[in-house]
């Protein structure tokens, strides 16, 4: 079967929303009644204000990512010469077939052809998996970046320098 990663179609935006959605409660990384629920369920807002990007695999959505560039308002932690990723999801039946790192490359590949200098992350701590995938392809962990969104929320960052 091929993957193809492509930008999203406003018609797909309802179900990339239900996608993340499920992915981010399915690992335990967030809880139904925090307001980030919302804003992952929010595909369309993502498409309209960022680079929404999808992984296809036999005709079906596995997987999508909000590219940044740093001009966007979700950027959280881009400098004026960088990009940054989010809300990388990938439904569990296809984890381990690159699905995941086939979508970073394509926000890194953007980032490139824009020129800017380097890509950025924020990451929750025990999201063990995706920190691997990202060292694997060379990001490094920045701590002087580490932040938190809200209290009791402590995300850990990663750069990679184009």
């Amino acid at each position: 079967m091929t993957l193809v990663i492509r930008t999203a179609r406003p018609e797909e935006y309802d179900l990339i929303g239900e996608l993340t959605v499920a992915v981010y409660l399915k690992d335990d990384l967030i809880n139904p009644a925090s307001t980030y629920f919302n804003i992952l369920r929010d595909a369309a807002d993502r498409g309209d204000m960022a680079e929404l990007i999808v992984a296809e695999l036999a005709g079906e959505i596995v997987g999508s990512v909000a590219y940044c560039p740093p001009d966007s308002p979700y950027a959280e932690l881009a400098a004026p010469d960088e990009a940054e990723f989010r809300m990388l999801a990938v439904r569990d039946a296809v984890r381990g077939r690159g699905i995941g790192g086939a979508l970073i490359q394509e926000c890194i590949d953007r980032a490139k052809s824009s020129g800017f200098t380097g890509i950025r992350l924020s990451t929750q701590r025990n999201m063990q998996a995706a920190h691997r995938i990202y060292e694997r392809i060379g990001f490094e962990r920045t701590p002087d970046r580490d932040w938190s969104p809200l209290p009791g929320v402590n995300l850990i960052t990663y750069f990679l320098n184009l």
